[in-house]
């Protein structure tokens, strides 16, 4: 089964990227307010343009605004949620500068295959939600990623690491694992 992404080029996804922000901040994008934030000439606008409303993700008639389709929006979300996914973890976790994070996540979420960087994702999720630290907590990622986030109790499985601890029993298991 394919996503909506998977019929997009890194480059579409970029233009798409681009004008779900501008929506976000203009509720309509113009071709130049596009050009200008993916610094590229008008012409290459045009054609991206065009490719993307072929493709049912825009509304897009020359010399007029741009608008998202819903197809568009829901695709365009998803494009930046991997983008700021991958941003986050450069800065907040590999404590990268900002704009070599922002590159980075760029280069990657084109090159990675989608289901590694779905992968990543929701890795990123679970270690946002996750107490629990070490081998442990991988297996506990293993589980999140077949089961979804909420199919555990966290503070169960927080309050019997803390007594692990206590023991110095630390990292034999938790209860939410199979």
């Amino acid at each position: 089964m394919t996503s909506s992404t998977d019929m997009l080029s890194a480059s579409l996804e970029d233009y798409l990227e681009a004008i779900y922000h501008i929506v976000a901040e203009k509720q309509v994008a113009r071709s130049k307010d596009i050009a200008a934030r993916l610094n590229v000439h008008g012409s290459s606008v045009t054609g991206a343009l065009k490719a993307l409303k072929e493709r049912g993700l825009i509304h897009y008639a020359p010399y007029e605004v741009v608008r998202l389709t819903d197809e568009g929006e829901a695709v365009g979300r998803e494009i930046v949620r991997r983008h700021e996914a991958l941003h986050d973890f450069f800065v907040k976790v590999l404590t990268i500068e900002q704009e070599t994070a922002d590159k980075a996540a760029c280069e990657m979420e084109h090159a990675m295959p989608r289901e590694v960087l779905d992968r990543f994702v929701k890795f990123l999720r679970f270690v946002e939600m996750c107490p629990r630290s070490g081998a442990r907590w991988i297996d506990g990622f293993g589980y999140f990623c077949r089961n979804g986030p909420d199919h555990g109790d966290c503070a169960q499985c927080l309050e019997e690491s803390l007594d692990e601890v206590r023991s110095g029993r630390a990292g034999r298991g938790c209860s939410v694992q199979e």
